[in-house]
């Protein structure tokens, strides 16, 4: 039997509660009704403090498409794709 995700990550990484989500939805399995909303709700405030997509995908063991459109249906304001932002160019003669 294979250990299950999560067995080998170090214990500083996520909390109590993340590590209760991640447990509880596994990998490919269909997620449904009130754990639903507490998933989309769970990833909407990890987001709102700046956790990535990406982050969040990872966390949860589920694919980068999935938490998009989890965060889609909670009504996020996505943030736009990252990197360096510059500034105004200055207006050149």
């Amino acid at each position: 039997m294979a250990p299950e995700r999560g067995d080998h990550e170090s214990p500083e990484r996520t909390s109590h509660e993340e590590d209760r989500v991640a447990e509880t939805l596994k990998k490919g399995s269909r997620v449904t009704g009130a754990a639903r909303d507490k998933l989309a709700a769970d990833l909407k405030k990890k987001y709102d403090s700046g956790a990535s997509i990406r982050a969040l995908a990872e966390e949860t063991g589920r694919s980068y498409g999935f938490v998009h459109r989890m965060l889609s249906e909670s009504g996020v304001t996505l943030r736009g794709r990252g990197g360096a932002t510059r500034g105004k160019k200055a207006a050149s003669a």
